[in-house]
């Protein structure tokens, strides 16, 4: 069994659950399966549609059945059969969840003084202006 796929146990609380099976109106579904651990890969590990793995059947066919499931509610009907009593209220805090650095806003910090204000170095300027007037001043007359 790959690790995207569904367990034993877990197909089979909800496998009453999934539409096409022998006695529901329209065709019926050989794959349910097949199809659950599409959903799951894709979910897992964020692809999109089209890069679902040729094992699972065309990305397409699996797309449209994923939406038109999602629209009758049979996820949400799987979801509360699968749903643990003691997990029904999670919380998550800042030591749990990791983010970016940059997920806050953070940009690189600003002086906490302007750079005019901030005292300079005993040296004097060395413009031209002032070193033309250095130089006339200590020239001999």
């Amino acid at each position: 069994m790959r690790r995207h796929e569904i367990k034993d146990g877990a197909w089979e609380r909800i496998r009453g659950l999934l539409p096409g099976k022998v006695g529901d109106p329209g065709g019926t579904a050989a794959d349910n399966r097949l199809f659950v651990n599409a959903v799951f890969w894709i979910a897992r590990t964020g692809s999109p549609w089209r890069d679902l793995p040729e094992r699972f059947g065309e990305w397409n066919t699996a797309f449209v059945r994923f939406n038109r499931w999602c629209k009758k509610g049979v996820w949400d009907r799987v979801f509360v059969e699968i749903q643990e009593p003691d997990l029904e209220w999670l919380f998550l805090d800042s030591s749990v969840i990791r983010a970016h650095q940059h997920a806050a806003g953070a940009l690189k910090k600003k002086r906490a003084t302007p750079r005019a204000a901030t005292p300079r170095a005993a040296t004097p300027r060395r413009t031209i202006r002032r070193s033309a007037a250095a130089a006339a001043a200590s020239a001999p007359s």
